[in-house]
């Protein structure tokens, strides 16, 4: 990896056509280890490559004669007015993308008018985010816990003074992924990481060696500590199962968050979008779910929403609208998976999000 990280200091609009063009002109901008931290999956990169291919498993029926013009995206969400069911997902060091870091990606989430989640492992502090964001931002909180208790009842009290707004527990990455690329590119982190800095530091680690700071035996108690200490829903990250649904709501967990982590962790597991119709079962109404993992286009984001989901997290996209636009990029990025959403929507005649849930897709018999 390069001895000098030089992150990318856009800032502006940018032309792009679709997030695969995205990623391909991002890859330019942002310096090896970081594009390869970034872009990479687990070992064979099967997952990965599953979760786009997975929503194709579903089919969207057109639907004509349903009197339906400009579709309406706003989603109320327990209070809050968001532009679109489309939040950011927790992703770690955005200073990788651009010297900006976390202050632009929170600011176009802002403008934007949705959901920030901000990782545990961010290259900025809580301070900076809050304040890119506005004071009125809604904004949550993803905790990698520290081995620690003392030091996390810090961290939840810093997150709540900072205005989160809930907690969002990832409990699938409790050792690192079979990430090839990293090794192949000698990556490590070349940020520090402000917010874990009582038991991270970031710079030098590679992502193993992180993980191994972290809390590895994670368990229904740990839930219940983080509700307890914090007073704010949590959501547990990384569900795909029925059992894990059962063992996150009965310790305490207030809503589902369905990810394979975008086949960063376990390769050989299956595609999230096909877990999130198992999960959406089991959950049977009594928790809000998010959702999030090889989401590229707007019907990626109807299909999660008519097949369970209340909100879709996105995350690389996100990233790389931030390398090449900073936060103008980012708002982007927002604005295309609304503007596409909107487009399928109308084609499949429906004016709301709640219509979208409605709706029954068609299995692909030819897949």
């Amino acid at each position: 990896m390069e001895k000098i990280y030089q992150a990318s200091t856009a800032e502006g609009m940018i032309d792009f056509i679709n997030m695969y063009d995205l990623e391909v002109a991002a890859k330019e901008v942002i310096p090896k280890g970081g594009y390869g931290y970034i872009s990479s999956g687990a070992g064979d990169i099967f997952t990965y490559k599953e979760n786009e291919r997975a929503f194709n498993h579903k089919l969207i029926i057109p639907h004509v004669l349903r009197d339906v013009e400009l579709p309406d995206t706003t989603t109320d969400y327990f209070g809050e007015s968001l532009a679109a069911p489309i939040i950011m997902a927790p992703v770690a060091a955005h200073g990788l993308a651009n010297i900006a870091a976390e202050r632009a990606s929170a600011k176009g989430v802002s403008r934007f008018g949705t959901i920030y989640t901000a990782s545990s492992y961010a290259s900025c502090t809580l301070e900076e985010i809050r304040e890119a964001g506005g004071a009125e931002a809604s904004q949550w909180f993803q905790f990698y816990m520290s081995k620690d208790d003392g030091i996390n009842r810090d961290i939840l009290a810093l997150a709540k003074r900072n205005g989160a707004k809930a907690i969002v527990l990832t409990a699938d990455a409790t050792v690192g992924g079979n990430r090839e690329t990293d090794r192949r590119n000698g990556f490590t982190f070349p940020l520090a990481m402000p917010i874990v800095q009582a038991y991270q530091s970031g710079i030098g680690q590679t992502m193993d060696a992180v993980y191994g700071s972290s809390k590895q035996k994670l368990s229904p108690k740990d839930v219940e500590f983080i509700a307890k200490q914090s007073e704010l829903p949590v959501y547990v990250k990384g569900v795909q199962s029925e059992e894990d649904v059962e063992r996150s709501l009965g310790s305490g967990a207030t809503g589902i968050w369905v990810s394979n982590h975008g086949g960063r962790q376990l390769d050989g597991g299956p595609a999230a979008f096909d877990s999130l119709q198992y999960v959406a079962e089991a959950v049977a109404g009594r928790a809000p779910i998010v959702f999030d993992s090889g989401v590229r286009r707007g019907q990626h984001v109807f299909k999660a929403l008519a097949c369970g989901a209340d909100l879709v997290a996105i995350g690389r996209p996100v990233i790389y609208g931030l390398a090449l636009g900073g936060a103008t990029g980012v708002q982007q990025v927002f604005e295309f998976f609304k503007k596409e959403l909107e487009m399928v929507m109308q084609l499949a005649g429906t004016q709301t999000v709640e219509d979208i849930k409605k709706i029954t897709l068609r299995n692909n018999q030819y897949l």
